[in-house]
């Protein structure tokens, strides 16, 4: 498995690209704006879906461009849905100097806490880490977490938006991402990677 990371759009949000060397397949997470870089590096795999973390217009923004060139199916948690075809639950009417109203098809698939994704010959485990928005999730994908916007290094996501909830995130990150082995690589939705082990040891709002 080999991870490669594309920071798009005037939020240089973190968007992956997950790879299978020996079969060259592939699964996006995230699919950010103006991913013209990205589609150069997926254009060499097979990609077999594009996961999505949660639905705020940084996440999505690029997504029917990408759904477009790939083929692939689209994964997002189920409360999450609407998010897609809704300019002001997905954020992007609340700021129109970004990019203006976005919009995206629906998901092909609805996805849970406890599924196990079969996707590019690798396992993905769904984990509901709700906080930041209500449908928030994160995948884990043997040792490497792609934790979205819940969990950075140094800090954690932003609950003052439209469905956060800080006492949720802070619930999120305790139950669902801290009892991880501390090796655990964590992958944001914004900034540098980090470990389980250092957010433990070094993060204010959770050390």
């Amino acid at each position: 498995m080999r991870i490669h990371t594309f920071p798009l759009g005037p939020l240089q949000t973190n968007c992956y690209i997950v790879t299978n060397e020996e079969t060259k397949e592939a699964v996006i997470i995230d699919a950010g704006m103006h991913p013209g870089e990205l589609l150069r590096q997926a254009a060499n795999y097979q990609v077999r879906a594009i996961l999505l973390t949660h639905a705020h217009f940084d996440h999505m923004g690029g997504l029917d461009q990408i759904r477009k060139k790939t083929g692939a199916p689209v994964y997002i948690h189920h409360s999450e849905q609407e998010w897609l075809t809704n300019p002001d639950l997905n954020g992007s009417s609340r700021w129109p100097m970004i990019g203006g109203a976005m919009t995206a098809e629906r998901a092909e698939y609805e996805i849970k806490e406890g599924d196990v994704l079969v996707l590019a010959g690798l396992n993905i485990r769904v984990l509901e880490t709700p906080g930041h928005t209500p449908g928030g999730v994160s995948f884990l994908i043997d040792n490497e977490l792609f934790s979205g916007d819940t969990l950075f290094a140094h800090s954690i996501g932003r609950t003052d938006l439209p469905g956060g909830n800080y006492e949720q995130l802070i619930q999120s990150i305790q139950d669902k991402l801290m009892p991880l082995p501390e090796d655990t690589r964590v992958y944001p939705g914004h900034g540098p990677d980090t470990t389980i082990g250092f957010e433990k040891l070094h993060n204010p709002f959770i050390a």
